[in-house]
Parts: C-alpha cells; sequence; structure tokens
C-alpha cells in the first residue's frame, strides 16, 4: 500500500479507467498467496471496500489469475458460459469484470489493476484490454524504480555509515598515532648516538626502521583521505626546485634502512623544475623502497633523472621477478597490494599515492616490467 501510495499516476489510473470502461469501481490490489489486500480505490457504487480493506481471497477471481498470470474480461456476467455460475460474481453482485496481472520485472506476480459493476460494459475489445495492460505495466515500472531506489537509498546509507568509520580511524591514525610514533623515532636516534654493544645497536636499528615504516603508512593513508575523502592531492610548486638535493636525501634515508644495498644514480638535471619537492620526494621514496623491496640482495637499482626544456623525467629499474599482467592492470589502483604479491606486508596504497602525485604535477607515472627489469617512469611537462 506505501508503495502504491508514492506512485502519483495511480488516481488518473483508476479515474481513467472508470471514464473509459463506465464502470463504477476500480482498484490496484496486493495479492498474495493468502491475501486479497486494496492497495488504492475509486468506488463509484458504493461497493465499500477502502485502502487496506481485504478480501477473502478464495473468493476472488484474482486468486485465479495469480495462478495462470491471465486477464479475465467479462462484458455480461449471465450471458459468459464460464462465469455465469462462479462464485466470485455472485458472492459480490457485479455483471461487468476486468483484471489485468502486475507483473514485476524479476517476474514475480504483484497483484491486480482490476474494476467491476453491477452494469454489463463493453470490454472485450483491443482499446480497453491494451489499456488495462498498458496500466499495468506502467504501475509495475513505477513499483520496480520505488524498489530500486530504496535499495540505493539503503546502499548509500550503509556507504555513509562506513565513511564516517573512516574518517575517525584516519583522524586516529593521523593523530594519536603520529605523536608516539615520532617520540619512538626520535628516542631511536638518540639512542643510535650511544655507544651501545652490537646487540643495542640491532635494536635500535629495528625499532628505526619499523618506526620509518609505520610512518609511511600513516603519510599514505592520510594521502589517500585527501585524495578520495577531501579535494585530491594538493601542492606548494617551487619555480625552481632543487630536485638533486632531494632526490638524494631520499637514497640516503633508504640506504641507511638498506645499507648494504647498491644505489646507482645517474642525474642530468640541466632546466629548471616546476614541482612541488616534498611531494616528488615522497613519490621517489615510494618507488625506490618498492625496488629496493622487491629486487635480489645482491643486485643493483639503478635511477636515471634528467630534466630538459620539454620534461622531468625521472626513472627507477629494478632487477626482479615480473609484475603478472593481471596485477599490472590495477597496479596504481588503492588496497592492490595483495593482487601484486601476497606476501609482502602493506596496504597498497604507495604507488596509488605516486600516480595521485604524478597527475597533481599534470604528469605521468607508467610501468614496464620484463623478466630482467622493472622499470617506473615518471614524467612531468616543463612548464612554458
Amino acid at each position: 500500500m506505501e508503495a502504491i501510495g508514492k506512485i502519483p499516476a495511480v488516481a488518473n489510473i483508476l479515474e481513467i479507467v472508470c471514464r473509459t470502461t463506465g464502470m463504477g469501481f476500480a482498484a490496484i490490489a496486493r495479492v498474495t498467496s493468502d491475501k486479497w489486500i486494496a492497495c488504492a480505490v475509486l468506488d463509484e457504487i458504493n461497493f465499500g471496500l477502502e485502502v487496506g480493506g481485504e478480501l477473502n481471497l478464495e473468493t476472488t477471481i484474482c486468486n485465479e489469475i495469480r495462478q495462470h498470470h491471465q486477464s479475465v474480461v467479462i462484458d455480461h456476467v449471465d450471458q459468459d458460459p464460464e462465469f455465469n455460475h462462479h462464485h466470485t460474481p455472485l458472492l459480490y453482485g457485479f455483471q461487468s469484470y476486468i483484471s489485468t496481472p502486475i507483473k514485476l520485472k524479476n517476474g514475480d506476480f504483484f497483484g491486480t489493476l482490476c474494476a467491476i459493476d453491477p452494469k454489463p460494459a463493453k470490454l472485450k475489445n483491443p482499446t480497453i484490454t491494451g489499456m488495462f495492460a498498458m496500466f499495468a505495466d506502467l504501475i509495475a515500472f513505477h513499483l520496480d524504480a520505488l524498489e530500486e531506489l530504496a535499495q540505493a537509498e539503503k546502499k548509500l546509507k550503509k556507504e555513509q555509515e562506513v565513511a564516517i568509520l573512516r574518517e575517525q580511524f584516519i583522524a586516529i591514525l593521523g593523530h594519536d598515532l603520529r605523536n608516539p610514533l615520532n617520540a619512538i623515532s626520535s628516542s631511536a636516534q638518540l639512542l643510535s648516538r650511544l655507544n651501545l654493544d652490537e646487540r643495542g645497536g640491532r635494536i635500535t636499528k629495528i625499532i628505526k626502521d619499523s618506526s620509518f615504516r609505520m610512518n609511511g603508512l600513516i603519510e599514505n593513508m592520510l594521502d589517500f583521505a585527501t585524495g578520495r575523502l577531501g579535494e585530491g592531492i594538493t601542492l606548494n610548486k617551487t619555480p625552481d626546485e632543487d630536485l638533486e638535493k632531494l632526490l638524494v636525501q631520499v637514497v640516503d634515508e633508504l640506504q641507511a634502512i638498506w645499507p648494504s644495498r647498491n644505489v646507482k644514480l645517474n642525474f642530468t638535471l640541466d632546466h629548471p623544475v616546476n614541482a612541488d619537492g616534498k611531494r616528488l620526494a615522497q613519490l621517489f621514496s615510494n618507488l625506490l623502497a618498492n625496488a629496493l623491496n622487491y629486487s635480489p640482495a645482491d643486485s643493483t637499482v639503478e635511477i636515471t633523472a634528467y630534466s630538459n626544456a620539454e620534461e622531468f623525467n625521472l626513472c627507477v629499474a629494478n632487477k626482479g621477478k615480473q609484475i603478472p599482467a593481471a596485477a599490472m592492470e590495477r597496479l596504481f589502483q588503492p588496497f592492490s597490494r595483495g593482487e601484486v604479491e601476497p606476501n609482502q606486508k602493506g596496504l597498497g596504497l604507495g604507488l596509488y599515492i605516486a600516480s595521485e602525485i604524478a597527475s597533481a604535477h599534470k604528469g605521468t607515472l607508467d610501468v614496464s616490467s620484463t623478466p630482467e627489469k622493472t622499470c617506473f617512469t615518471l614524467s612531468i611537462p616543463s612548464e612554458k
């Protein structure tokens, strides 16, 4: 009843039915396996049935329609060999009757659009039966639309609840965890300056490495939240950013964590670059950390960077396993870590954040991978 009540055209449909057929009672009924319920009614013959009113299902012809899903049309009960002794007309006292099934998109039987009158009527013609079929389809269309809308609203509400929880989680991650993490990292730095024995030095290094990794996770989560829930990655560009200094600084920081690894640098930065140095350092840190993680311990990670009047280009290449084709398709999408390397720990946000930083600079971040080498290449056009 609530769904039918939300369809604006229902009142007009019932009025047109009565005016076109000359019948005095029209209704939309919900018919189930055990109930007949009036969802909408136009009663000009004092039949006595109102919205919400019920009829005994077994006393209605609609019960038969529910089973065979075919329209029933009677011009004159007394002259109809099939219905002149039927219990329904005898019980309710009508001579003319028409009822058309309302079937939903999924095939379910909803009910009927029906009309009755104590006087005979000429109903068995294409105009009347076609009109009833069209109105029944229109009612079914609106019912389907209302159901889809209800499901969409339910889904939206759930997504809104998830979004609130996500924002709360990110707030905790960004503030409540960062402060103690900074304290741990600073304490580890102080400990590393003391004259510690071998075991103490090893433990201090583990603390420093773990703090670095946790800080990276927090930064990526916050950037992910900014990109997806806020206004995207923001930039603070400098017209002549000293990128070589920043890149070397990133290499030094990561080599402190992987002191035994060999990193080869080849920089030719002949043209000033208008960019956000901090963001590019973040991007480079993600690429280099991945290269060190995924390449053999005895291999060399090669870094090439150049700038000219056309572009700034940065390439990070490493030996190691070829990235599977299935993983390549989702490599720059968030939370795709498990599809790339299930045993590697992390949130799978690093490459997504890196690609967002590249896009914010109106550049591109591409990847090529063969059995011999994997290479990530950043290209940012020079501003004219």
